[in-house]
């Protein structure tokens, strides 16, 4: 799901869609008048770096389900067809503003990605299945050596939905914003002072390989920390990071009972998880098996997906989230009701997400999107209005 672009840039997070809903009972032509095809996004370079910026915004077109880019008007550009070996993709490059300066371009009906990069433009490349994303935990990767980031958004007849986000990587620091159809102004995303270093000792000063995820180039410069399923995937975390833990929740939902709550506003509709022959089985209320789980591994647990699959369903994609989310933030041992939804209890496990601890606990208002679920308690850094009037993305300084 690395390589094109993954199903969660093709609608908004869970807990935007909930937001969606509500906004969507408006009359469509009043929800259109209120959110125009484009709107203007402010770049803003506050990295002190002299380095040129490159922005790029890059998705599918939600009235037509393209892919493609959009220039720096705003304007629509289908990708053409690509090859087998991948053929370079046109250029879709936007010139950013140079340090201390603004730039204002405009983001179109998209879900997708908002790159920025450092010094040098990104290779983009297309296959014939569509594009192929950056995947810079693969060492040969064109983007490998490059300073980048991106953030993620989706606008629409209801309105926009921005966030930060370090479901991949943990790189060059930047925030969001927008300003609702008040004049109010609203934000998230920006670091403690000191915070990017920060997490970069944080996980140097861990043991168990978590050093193991920092990339730098040649000439010095730190270029990301990986998240923690790429450092798996890579070698460059040990596969066993998680297994103690794993294993203590497997032991004691052996003889207790997980009681899942997945949606906050049902809260009547709970499933009971047990372990039995090795195998976590949830029934409903009336005793029913409704979906069952192998004892996931630290891959399965950073990246929420292969043995904690989560389909877009009601039932197993839900219940798999709260999983996640309590695998990750170690609070399956805290309690036996879940999701446990009190920062306080998050992290608090010898073994846990070291990665998603450290960024979370830098983080000016402790938001982050450190895994794939950590919208799971309203913890995601999103931004959202149902007549957005502008967006903001502020490049952040790097200490």
């Amino acid at each position: 799901m690395r390589h094109k672009l993954p199903r969660r840039l093709l609608a908004p997070t869970a807990a935007a869609a909930l937001i969606a809903a509500a906004i969507a009972v408006q009359s469509p032509s009043s929800a259109r008048a209120a959110v125009p095809d484009t709107i203007p996004l402010q770049v803003t370079n506050n990295s002190g770096r002299g380095d040129a910026v490159h922005v790029y915004t890059i998705g599918t077109l939600l009235s037509t389900g393209q892919q493609g880019w959009a220039d720096a008007n705003g304007t629509f550009h289908a990708w053409p067809a690509g090859g087998n070996p991948p053929t370079p993709a046109p250029d879709a490059s936007i010139a950013g503003p140079a340090a201390g300066q603004s730039t204002t371009i405009r983001i179109p009906r998209f879900s997708g990605r908002i790159y920025f990069s450092y010094g040098r433009k990104l290779d983009f490349k297309l296959t014939t299945g569509g594009l192929v994303q950056p995947a810079v935990q693969n060492p040969s990767d064109p983007n490998h050596d490059i300073l980048f980031n991106w953030s993620e958004y989706t606008l629409n007849d209801s309105g926009l939905w921005l966030n930060s986000t370090q479901v991949d990587m943990f790189s060059a620091p930047y925030a969001v914003g927008v300003q609702r159809a008040d004049g109010s102004t609203v934000s998230t995303g920006h670091l403690k002072p000191g915070g990017y270093n920060g997490v970069l000792n944080d996980l140097r000063g861990t043991s168990g390989g978590w050093a193991g995820l920092i990339q730098t180039r040649s000439d010095g410069t730190v270029l990301r920390a990986l998240a923690p399923g790429h450092g798996v995937e890579s070698g460059a975390l040990p596969a066993s990071v998680m297994d103690d833990y794993i294993n203590r929740v497997w032991q004691k939902y052996a003889s207790a009972t997980l009681t899942v709550t997945p949606f906050g506003d049902r809260p009547n509709t709970k499933y009971f998880g047990r372990v039995s022959g090795g195998v976590m089985n949830f029934t409903d209320g009336s005793g029913t098996v409704v979906t069952s789980f192998q004892k996931p591994d630290a891959d399965s647990v950073f990246g929420c997906h292969k043995l904690l699959d989560a389909p877009n369903d009601q039932v197993r994609g839900p219940i798999s989230r709260t999983l996640c989310a309590g695998f990750n933030r170690t609070t399956l041992l805290v309690g036996t009701s879940q999701p446990d939804t009190s920062t306080a209890d998050f992290y608090q496990d010898a073994v846990t997400n070291r990665y998603a601890r450290a960024i979370h606990a830098r983080m000016a208002d402790g938001k982050a999107y450190a895994f794939a679920f950590d919208d799971v308690g309203n913890q995601e850094p999103l931004v959202q209005d149902g007549a957005p009037q502008q967006a903001y993305l502020t490049l952040d300084p790097f200490d």
